[in-house]
C-alpha cells in the first residue's frame, strides 16, 4: 500500500507530537518510518506546508518514506492534489487527510481514503509480535489495544 499524506493534517491529530512542537515534521517522519519498517510493503510520500525550503526531501526520509514541503507559493493540498491527478495506479494508493477538496479528488480518482484521525490511530496501533517464543497460547489484549480495536470497529467499551 502507498499511503499520500497530508503531512500537518495528521500532526494536528496526534496530540503526542502536536502542531506546535519545534521538530514535529521529524517527529512524524520517524512514526512514518517505523510503520513502514513494521508493514515492509508499505511506504508513504508526505507532504507538508511550508516549512523548510519547498521541495523534496531526501535526507529526511528513506526508501520507503518519501518527505515534501511546498514551496511558497503553494500548499500541501495543492501539491497532493495534482500527485492524485498525475497517479498512473490509483488502484495502489491511499490518501490520508481531513481536507474535502483532498478526500474529494482521490475519491474521483478511485483512491481509497482515510482521514487522518483513522491513520493516526493505525500509526499509534501496537507492534505485533515476530517471534515464535513471544506468542501466549492464550493471549490477551492490553488496555490500550482494546480501545484500538474497540474504536477501529466503532464499538463502545461496556466494562
Amino acid at each position: 500500500m502507498h499511503y499520500l499524506i497530508d503531512g500537518h493534517n495528521l500532526i494536528g491529530k496526534m496530540p503526542e507530537i502536536g502542531l506546535d512542537h519545534p521538530a514535529k515534521e521529524l517527529r512524524l517522519i520517524e512514526r512514518l518510518m517505523q510503520f513502514c519498517s513494521r508493514r515492509q510493503r508499505d511506504s508513504c510520500a508526505i507532504v507538508f506546508d511550508r516549512g523548510l525550503p519547498g521541495g523534496r526531501k531526501p535526507r529526511l526520509g528513506n526508501s520507503q518514506v518519501k518527505v515534501s514541503f511546498a514551496h511558497s507559493a503553494t500548499n500541501a493540498d495543492r501539491l497532493i492534489m495534482a500527485r492524485i491527478r498525475k497517479e498512473s495506479d490509483p488502484g495502489a494508493m491511499t490518501v490520508v487527510s481531513d481536507d474535502w477538496e483532498v478526500r474529494d479528488a482521490a475519491l474521483q480518482h478511485r483512491m481509497r481514503v482515510i482521514s487522518a484521525t483513522d491513520f493516526a490511530r493505525l500509526l499509534s496501533a501496537p507492534a505485533p509480535s515476530t517471534t515464535a517464543d513471544e506468542k501466549d497460547p492464550n493471549p490477551t489484549l492490553s488496555p490500550q489495544e482494546k480501545a484500538y480495536w474497540l474504536a477501529e470497529f466503532g464499538v463502545e467499551d461496556d466494562e
